[in-house]
Parts: structure tokens; sequence; C-alpha cells
């Protein structure tokens, strides 16, 4: 086959389908038989077959495992503990180290529960229960699930709960925890549009018992994943998330598999929602503040830290020059050329930024510290659809100028108000100021005519580094 993840995908349905058919009687005999030729078609590849990404090694063993309980084949059984003879890649939060709430609910925990049940591995079981416990804190109010801190598709968007529905159902009910009772309830909340979950119930019976009683929301409460670098606050009034668990920082590139997004918080205050809070800095095109570490310092508070370190390279040394002047084509970390770079001394420049949260149960207070060159700085609030900001001064293109005057954005009864001030440097720029008043992705992305840049209502400050500010964001709530 040309794809073996993607062939097993197609498998495990077929294997389910096979059961059900031949639970059914003779008057499906003929689609019995089909479906049955179609599995053993598929066997042989997937026997041999290989992966490109840590959750297909899951799927794959799915689909092997559901052939040999409809075709039982010692082959199948041993190549299955080939692939989990690694070890299923959970940290200790609980998260998959793809840390994607799609690939945990669509792929991961329904192939690690049917190889449970097959294999009679309770411990694989443990496991999905340790990321669906790892999950309640990164559901959202707008019945979505975190996804800032993903390293797959789903790190720039918004992904719905109601997909880990049987998992959190599934569990409940056999250990009769009510706190995923309390997220089977979330999950079917606003009702399902998937006719999987018909075959499932079939297929799993369990999931048609009656729910354990839910658990009661505790609030306010707080969780910090390490791990992740992801922290999330949540009370009776604010939702807020502040997230420093970028990969890029250590591979210094946008990649495939790496937590890209450089939203470092979010905040919820029921209808009024502000989505992603972005730092650019003009400093060698090299993106956006991402921060490489992230500490916690008190009890809500947080420290996230980047310095950004670059370059001017002086002539090469007499014995390293070439009478033809030609240079090795190397990557130095920011761009490429044909320069020798490791042969020449160089002169370093550094650029540092540190953002302090103070999480409070009305949303949070930031302090940002810029320092190094002065290089102009952007810090972006992009807010949900639904509102309009009050108090900063129109840009056009859905964007706004905040300076130190309150900013209010309400949608209903919610709202959330921002206000700013400047503790060392230089005045915020004006609204005249759109050449600073921007969100730069860097060069990784402008270098393909390419952005990850944000949608909805865009609230800009910004000015002239070296600089300290303060925010402080509140929100009222009557969800």
């Amino acid at each position: 086959m040309q794809s073996p993840p993607d062939s097993a995908f197609t498998v495990n349905d077929v294997c389910d389908a096979h059961v059900l058919a031949a639970g059914a009687g003779p008057e499906l005999h003929e689609v019995t038989a089909a479906l049955a030729e179609i599995a053993d078609a598929a066997t042989g590849p997937l026997l041999t077959g290989g992966v490109h990404t840590p959750n297909h090694r899951w799927e794959l063993s799915a689909a092997l495992a559901r052939l040999h309980r409809s075709f039982p084949d010692a082959r199948l059984l041993a190549r299955v503990e080939e692939w989990l003879g690694e070890g299923v890649d959970i940290d200790a939060e609980g998260l998959y180290s793809e840390r994607s709430a799609v690939y945990a609910s669509i792929v991961t925990n329904p192939s690690l529960l049917l190889l449970a049940d097959v294999l009679d591995r309770a411990d694989l079981r443990d496991v999905v229960e340790r990321n669906l416990a790892a999950t309640l804190d990164l559901i959202r109010p707008d019945g979505t699930v975190e996804t800032v801190h993903s390293r797959r598709q789903d790190q720039k968007l918004s992904f719905p709960l109601w997909p880990y529905l049987p998992h959190y159902r599934l569990l409940a009910i056999r250990t009769g925890r009510g706190d995923f009772a309390r997220a089977a309830r979330l999950a079917a909340a606003d009702g399902i549009d998937d006719p999987d979950l018909l075959a499932q119930t079939l297929l799993t019976p369990d999931l048609c018992r009656h729910l354990p009683a839910p658990d009661a929301e505790e609030l306010p409460r707080a969780r910090y994943l390490p791990t992740a670098r992801l922290a999330a606050h949540v009370s009776a009034t604010a939702h807020t998330v502040v997230y420093g668990g970028s990969d890029v920082p250590e591979h210094r590139r946008i990649r495939s598999g790496l937590a890209c997004n450089p939203t470092f918080l979010r905040l919820f205050a029921g209808a009024a929602v502000l989505d992603a809070v972005r730092l650019s800095r003009v400093f060698f095109d090299l993106g956006p503040f991402r921060a490489a570490d992230m500490e916690q310092f008190g009890d809500n508070r947080y420290r996230l830290t980047q310095t950004l370190t670059t370059a001017y390279y002086q002539p090469l040394p007499k014995d390293r020059r070439r009478d033809d002047g030609a240079y090795r084509l190397l990557d130095e970390g920011r761009f490429s050329a044909a320069m020798a770079f490791p042969d020449r001394p160089q002169d370093e420049v550094s650029h540092t930024t540190r953002v302090e949260v103070d999480l409070r149960e009305d949303g949070c207070d930031l302090r940002i510290d810029i320092s190094g060159p002065s290089v102009p700085w952007a810090l972006e609030l992009t807010f949900r659809p639904g509102g309009e900001p009050q108090g900063a001064v129109p840009l056009g293109d859905g964007s706004w100028c905040l300076t130190t005057e309150p900013l209010t954005y309400r949608v209903g009864d919610d709202e959330i108000r921002v206000e700013a001030a400047v503790e060392t440097g230089e005045p915020l720029a004006g609204p005249d100021r759109t050449d600073v008043l921007r969100y730069d992705p860097g060069q990784d992305y402008t270098v393909v005519g390419g952005t990850d840049a944000t949608t909805g209502n865009r609230v800009y400050l910004g000015g002239h580094g070296p600089q300290a500010l303060t925010l402080t964001l509140r929100a009222t709530s009557q969800a």
C-alpha cells in the first residue's frame, strides 16, 4: 500500500463493519465476505508497513489488533507488540508528545482503548485515563479544548470537545469518575453530528450504561503543566491561559511537528473573548516573542523569557581566504549564504524580552520588559468578533490603536477592560505610526509570502525599546 498508516484508518473501519455485519445474520453474508476479502488484502502490507508520526503507531497497531480480533493470526499480535514495545509517548502531566487535541481524541485515545480491550492491557486504559484527566483543565468556556500548545495543525485552530465524548463517557462508566461524567455531559451539550458514535455504541455496549453522577465544577482552580509550559486559571468570572512552551527557540525554525504558535495569553470573559496576545519585535526579522523559558515564581505568577542573539560577521582571517572567493554555502541559524560563517570573527547582538503574568480571579496583570537595541515592538491583542473596542483609535482594516486610555471590549453583558502604562522608555506610539503598529510573523513566513497572523478585532500598542510597561486585563462576566 502507498501509505500504511492511512490504510490503517480505513482498515479499522473495515474491521468494525465486519464485526457488525457478521453479527447481523445471513442477510449480510455477501457484505461480510467482501469486507473479509478487503481485510485479508490489507494484512500483509500492514504487517510490514512503517509510519510517519507518533499517533500513526497506535492507529496502525489498532488496525492490526482489529484484524486479529476477527481473523486470529499470531503475526499480527507480534507486530503490535513491536510498536507497543516502544512505550506510549505520554509525559508526566498526561499529554502525548504531539500535544494535540485532534490526534488525542480522534486517533490515540480510541486506538489505545481498543488495544486495551483486545489485548487485555489495563495499563493502556490507564494511559488514556491520564490523558483525559490532563485535558479536564484544558476545556474552555466555549466548549472547545485548548490547542495553543499543540505540535500539530490544530495549534492554530479551535477544536471542539465533543470528539472526546465516547472516551470520557466510557471511562466515567467504568471507573465511576464524576469529573469524567461532567466532561461527558459538556461534550454532548450542543449535540453531536457523528454517525460513528452509533457504531461505537453497538461495538461497546458499556457506552449505553448510565453515567455516574457528575461532579460539580471546582471554582476557582488553577493548573500548570510544566512539560508543555502551559498554565490555566479558571474562576466564575474569567478563564485565563498563559503559554510559554514553543519549540521554535530551541529548534530555530518553523516546522511541521513543532509547537510554533506565538500566542502567549488568552482570556475568556463569557462571550467577550481575547483570543490571542502576541508581541512582535523588529529584531533581524526573527519573528514574534516565543518564550524559551517559563518559570512559576509564586502562586499563579509566571515569568516568560526569550533572548534572541544574532551576529555581524567580520572579514575572514588570512588563512581562511580563498583566491577564487568560493566559500561554503551554510545556514547560520537566521539565513544561508556562501560566507563560511564558522570561520569568521563575529560581533553578537542580543535582545531580551521578559513577560511577567499575575493571574487573578478577574483577569491578569502583565509586566513586559523589552531590553536590547532600540528597535520597534508591537503588542497585538486579538478579540473574537462580536464586539468593538471602545476607547481605542480605529486604524482601519479591523485594527485599532491603544494608547494610555482604557480600552473596553464588550459583548452583551460581558466585557474585558485593558489599561496600559509605560514604566520606563519612550511614550507609546500614536495611531499615526502604523509602520510600528502591526504584526510581523518573521522571515520564516515572509520569505515564502506566508503569515501566521490572527483574524478578528486587533488592537495594537507599540513603541521603541528598551521599554517596560504594564497592562491590566479585567473581566466582567454574567455567564
